[in-house]
């Protein structure tokens, strides 16, 4: 974040003051003069995402004004750093909790994606505010431009291998140990599941299981699981084109718990801490998996396969059952499951499912808190008989096409057993429409949310 913040306070910067929709007035008696008189002309009402340039005589730039609106999106001082010229600025008029937030904004605002298309302007600098702590406001704004940055990659560039590889270079930037189960390897090391769902794929994109540890073994156990299918065809239930087209993105469990796990690393949290990402293309050939079939898992279940495009429970429950068998304090999965999460609530609230009231309320006030929006769904039980099969122990999916989140989350939750909590995120990775700080494509949901609890639950080592 050196190339995007400015330390030194002393530092010749150029005014921007934050205005809301009831504020114009006010702000034009306090600056009597050419300005004022430019807000008029402008028609600038504070609406909320509008920047207005400020001329000074000599015809270049005064300073900036800010519509922030009703003040309730925390993520619209992004519109600055996405819209000012290169040059040096400083907030004016912040108080408290509001500088972080819009610093962590304007760094958000900086963040695009070169790795095809070389960025076409030059990104304006920020005095930073008062009391923002730099480490951790670039740790959070590191971990959310990873999670990016591997979602928006194709998947002719982030397939199983590569997805790999990306976990490697965390894991060896802390010391961690990482092992791979590769192949047919699966099968001996009785992940069945995960070898069933990616053995289609082309050689060089074989399925593995990927998995590190790191921290204290004696330290609370904290668990991630993260869905990697690097690219989801459907199957044999192949998808249509337009549904297709966004599958790159099906790896975004994966991403975000990489991401969170390097910020739990960052942070030193009195954590062991164990990442299990099964990786895999859910590829179409004469060695898929069939709707129909039964596959045998991990945990010793028959599933029966209601449709090979639900395929990422699939390879999730193989994990899970491994991270289960350690007994964690805490055991979190991360998936792009289910389209009927969007359905129930939209690409922006991603929801989670937990037994843990506890744990839901203290990460619903983290939510909150770092305005990282999190929905509690219901493990509805009634429902969990939607998932019987006559010639299996379980079929991975219902029989209807109602509440497929929840009966998603409640197939999960049948393949773990002795987590003391355990918590199922149906994320959606990726942004449809663009606001300020969020453009269209990958994003990190829930992670600030996630990291945020886990800090004041745990501390640092």
């Amino acid at each position: 974040m050196e190339d995007v913040f400015v330390t030194d306070k002393d530092a010749v910067a150029l005014p921007v003051w934050p205005v809301g929709a009831g504020d114009v007035k006010e702000w034009c008696d306090a600056h009597a003069g050419a300005n004022a008189a430019w807000v008029g002309t402008a028609g600038f009402t504070g609406e909320a995402g509008r920047v207005l340039m400020l001329p000074n005589e000599a015809g270049g730039l005064a300073g900036a004004l800010l519509g922030i609106g009703k003040g309730d999106d925390p993520f619209i001082f992004a519109a600055l750093s996405e819209t000012l010229p290169a040059g040096t600025y400083r907030l004016a008029g912040l108080a408290g909790m509001q500088g972080r937030h819009a610093a962590f904004a304007w760094a958000l605002g900086t963040y695009g994606f070169t790795k095809y298309k070389a960025r076409d302007r030059d990104i304006p600098k920020l005095i930073l505010p008062e009391n923002v702590d730099l480490q951790e406001l670039s740790d959070l704004v590191d971990a959310v431009f990873l999670t990016r940055d591997l979602v928006n990659t194709p998947t002719s560039d982030l397939g199983p291998a590569e997805l790999e590889a990306a976990v490697r270079n965390v894991a060896e930037d802390f010391s961690a140990p990482c092992s791979v189960i590769l192949g047919d390897d699966l099968l001996t090391e009785d992940y069945p599941m995960v070898h069933a769902v990616g053995r289609a794929a082309a050689e060089g994109a074989e399925p593995r299981l990927i998995d590190f540890t790191w921290g204290d073994d004696a330290a609370p156990k904290v668990t991630l699981v993260g869905k990697g299918v690097c690219y989801d065809t459907g199957g044999l239930n192949l998808k249509p084109g337009d549904s297709m087209s966004l599958m790159k993105k099906d790896m975004g469990g994966a991403a975000h718990v990489l991401a969170l796990a390097q910020l739990i690393m960052r942070a030193k949290l009195n954590v062991r801490l164990r990442v299990l990402i099964p990786a895999v293309e859910n590829a179409v050939s004469g060695n898929a998996f069939r709707p129909g079939d039964v596959l045998a898992s991990r945990k010793g279940l028959s599933v029966e396969i209601g449709n090979t495009d639900a395929e990422g429970r699939l390879i999730l429950a193989d994990a899970l059952v491994e991270a289960d068998s350690e007994t964690p304090d805490l055991l979190i999965d991360m998936a792009t499951l289910t389209g009927a999460a969007r359905v129930a609530l939209g690409p922006d609230l991603p929801p989670f499912y937990t037994q843990d009231d506890q744990f839901a309320a203290g990460l619903t006030e983290a939510s909150l808190e770092t305005f990282d929006p999190l929905w509690r769904m219901p493990l509805w039980a009634a429902y969990d008989g939607w998932l019987s099969s006559k010639i299996a122990d379980v079929n991975h999916i219902s029989s209807g096409g109602h509440a497929g989140s929840i009966t998603a989350a409640l197939f999960l939750a049948r393949f773990v057993e002795q987590a003391k909590t355990y918590v199922h995120f149906d994320v959606f990775a990726w942004t449809p429409r663009a606001k300020p700080g969020r453009p269209v494509g990958g994003d990190a949901q829930g992670i600030r949310a996630l990291f945020s609890y886990l800090k004041k639950t745990y501390g640092s080592a």
